[in-house]
């Protein structure tokens, strides 16, 4: 019955990772076998020397400047158990998307000869699985094949570094090894630990076979250790086929196997297209916005008063995971701009081929969905933060979604102390995609340029829009996906290379979110509005309260940021082959039988509060919470542990939402703080348009509301 209900996956802690591995042999005998071999004078590095190889070693090089690094003062409070230790780590491990991980400690032997050695005692082992090639015809094909190496490396540099990190972080030693830098032989360690089993010279992985790249972190914080593979560790076929064990099941890889490598593992091509965004947009009288209207970037200057200027210093780095990857997010901003190519490659002069090619690099290299559009004039900010105008510069735009994780979603309040970290992580995937994808193009002659949360040019929600990822939801300034709903994080890549566009898609959104307000509900500010849409900006939008959620994402003293809005979504669930049969059938009739959605939509919201959906589940809570303080981590005070609340007022009536129009923003280089007025802000509700009005004064020909002016605009 459970399976109808829930996920497969629903009792599975997350440090067991995608893999069922917990169902091979173990031998411990193999310790004294890897104890008799001779230290091996290097690791392998197949590395190619492909253009996409090399910007992929480019990557990696700019993340192995934090293999090493200093550790912080103070050891944290890390609990005395050794299994809880290792739990953390490995879950860190397969939250960042790792595809093994495992723990053991240091034999003399597994040091390269004739290479430093540290005093760490412990080795985590991490293996990340190589990506799918394109199809013959594919023009990605040529572009990849040899460099998958390379790709899957420069995800293991990614990770191994931030695992390293985040052990610094929270007081221990921790070093980063990896194929062609550091000094601990990848494959013994990986051996060792329980994800690879050696057969004559080589190394292999049960599930991987030869196709993954390895890393290493070193450290001297102890961990509880697992045991090496059995010589006849294999896989059990029908429990692996169907998922038993709540591992992905071989069923739901060999169905993502079989789809093309530019689409999603989402059926995105069964989902209604449509001509325009199903939420009315005024395209010549949206104003393009500053950077410094940003309500983080006001917090900075400000705006919202002292303790949020002060705490929007260390929103990023509140938990030590976080601050563990913060430099690799901050080392790649510098990498955005760059050379572009005197001579532009002649293949990419089709324009459908080269969105193909581009769609299928990008989920090779881990993006989980994508479309393309073009930007249109509003999605340029109009201004960078020193008050200097902004041109638009390029034409389409390639949209990329992350997903931040459904398992660890589950594990959490939505604003606890893993909910900034959910951000970042989604934001450093991106830039590391973008960003290598960027450069590629750049070498092959065409200007590129990476948009990421750390700096970027352009407003990503219309792009969302207009590349048919979503539709705007209640929740206001954020799009929702029907496979996803709101769970993800985007980054965008803009470039003059001919690209064939995608279409805004309609699966109902409107209809459904105007018939739940658990998002509203749920919401610990009452940053949400329960009332209609309004025309906010010239778009029509359930306009959430910006200020209000802003402040507490930045302020928030019992977690970091805030997802409370993503996390009770009903929208929030799993619906491959290993979701419940519930959700799959719901999600298939939502996209496909729109007709039924006056009869769906209530079940819908009633049986998934009636069902506990949005509530933590405790299974999936891998993470420690822990604030950093002043460099140091420390228990918190007080922690968020919000389950949904029923009971809780939908009225709205006791917090009118307010209103930051374009024409009170603050001047693009304003230097001093502008305070932000809450209270003229919720009066200034009344100067704006119904849907119906707008349309009305459209037709008629009435002037463009004097509130849509931004307080210096660009066209001025």
């Amino acid at each position: 019955m459970l399976i109808w209900i829930h996920e497969k996956s629903r009792n599975r802690p997350v440090e067991f990772g995608p893999f069922p591995f917990e169902v091979l042999c173990r031998d411990d005998s193999v310790i004294a076998e890897e104890a008799k071999r001779p230290p091996s004078a290097i690791n392998p590095t197949p590395f190619s020397s492909s253009m996409l190889g090399k910007v992929a070693q480019q990557y990696s090089a700019y993340f192995k400047e934090f293999c090493e690094g200093d550790s912080a003062p103070e050891k944290a409070p890390v609990p005395d158990s050794l299994v809880r230790r290792s739990r953390d780590i490995k879950g860190a491990i397969y939250y960042f998307d790792g595809s093994h991980a495992g723990i053991c400690k240091i034999p003399p032997r597994a040091w390269l000869a004739g290479q430093p050695k540290n005093d760490h005692q412990f080795a985590v082992a991490i293996s990340v699985a190589y990506g799918r090639l394109p199809e013959a015809d594919n023009l990605a094909k040529q572009w990849l094949e040899g460099a998958e190496f390379d790709v899957a490396h420069l995800r293991a540099t990614e990770i191994s570094t931030c695992i390293a990190g985040y052990i610094r972080a929270l007081g221990f030693g921790a070093t980063a090894h990896v194929a062609g830098h550091g000094g601990i032989d990848l494959d013994r360690i990986a051996v060792l630990a329980g994800i690879a089993e050696r057969d004559g010279d080589q190394v292999r992985s049960p599930f991987l076979g030869e196709h993954y790249a390895l890393a290493v972190v070193t450290t001297d914080y102890a961990m509880a250790i697992d045991s090496p593979l059995g010589k006849s560790a294999r896989v059990n076929g029908l429990k692996y086929w169907l998922g038993i064990n709540g591992a992905v099941s071989g069923r739901e890889q060999n169905r993502q196997s079989k789809r093309s490598t530019h689409l999603s593992r989402y059926p995105m091509e069964q989902v209604k297209r449509v001509e325009r965004p199903t939420t009315l947009i005024i395209d010549d009288e949206v104003p393009r916005v500053p950077k410094r209207a940003n309500f983080f970037m006001r917090a900075r200057a400000g705006d919202l008063g002292e303790r949020a200027q002060r705490e929007v210093s260390r929103f990023a780095t509140k938990h030590p995971i976080t601050a563990g990857m913060i430099s690799q997010m901050q080392c790649l901003v510098p990498h955005q701009e760059g050379q572009v190519a005197d001579v532009k490659s002649p293949e990419l002069s089709d324009p459908a081929q080269n969105a193909r090619a581009l769609k299928s690099l990008a989920y090779h290299m881990g993006a989980d969905l994508v479309g393309i559009c073009e930007v249109p004039r509003y999605a340029w900010y109009s201004h960078h933060l020193d008050g200097e105008p902004i041109q638009p510069y390029h034409r389409y735009a390639i949209v990329m979604l992350i997903d931040q994780g459904y398992a660890t979603m589950e594990g959490a309040s939505g604003d606890d102390w893993i909910s900034g970290c959910q951000s970042m992580r989604g934001y450093l995937r991106g830039a590391e995609i973008a960003g290598v994808m960027s450069e590629f193009l750049r070498r092959k002659g065409c200007s590129a340029r990476p948009h990421t949360q750390a700096d970027s040019d352009v407003l990503h929600i219309p792009l969302v829009l207009w590349a048919g990822l979503g539709e705007l939801s209640r929740i206001g300034e954020l799009v929702l996906n029907p496979y996803v709903g709101p769970r993800f994080k985007s980054v965008v890549l803009t470039t003059d290379l001919p690209l064939e566009v995608d279409k805004p898609i309609d699966f109902g959104l409107q209809y459904f979110c105007s018939n739940c307000l658990k998002c509203a509900r749920e919401c610990p500010v009452n940053a949400l509005p329960f009332g209609d849409k309004v025309m906010f900006n010239a778009y029509e939008i359930w306009k959430p309260d910006v200020e209000r959620c802003a402040r507490y994402r930045i302020t928030n003293q019992k977690g970091s940021a805030c997802g409370r809005c993503m996390k009770t979504c009903p929208l929030n669930k799993v619906v491959s082959a290993d979701g419940s049969v519930v959700h799959r059938v719901g999600t298939w009739l939502g996209v496909n039988a729109r007709w039924l959605k006056p009869v769906l939509v209530p079940l819908a919201v009633f049986f998934d509060d009636w069902f506990g959906y949005g509530t933590r589940n405790s299974v999936k809570q891998w993470w420690l919470n822990l604030e950093v303080v002043d460099g140091v981590c420390v228990i918190p005070k007080a922690t968020n542990e919000r389950d949904i609340d029923i009971t809780r007022d939908t009225s709205g009536k006791k917090t009118p939402v307010g209103y930051y129009s374009a024409s009170v923003m603050p001047h693009p280089n304003a230097r001093g703080s502008v305070p932000a007025n809450h209270k003229g802000a919720v009066e200034r509700a009344a100067e704006l348009e119904t849907v119906e009005e707008a349309k009305q004064r459209i037709a008629r020909g009435g002037e463009r509301p004097a509130h849509y002016i931004p307080t210096l605009s660009i066209e001025d």
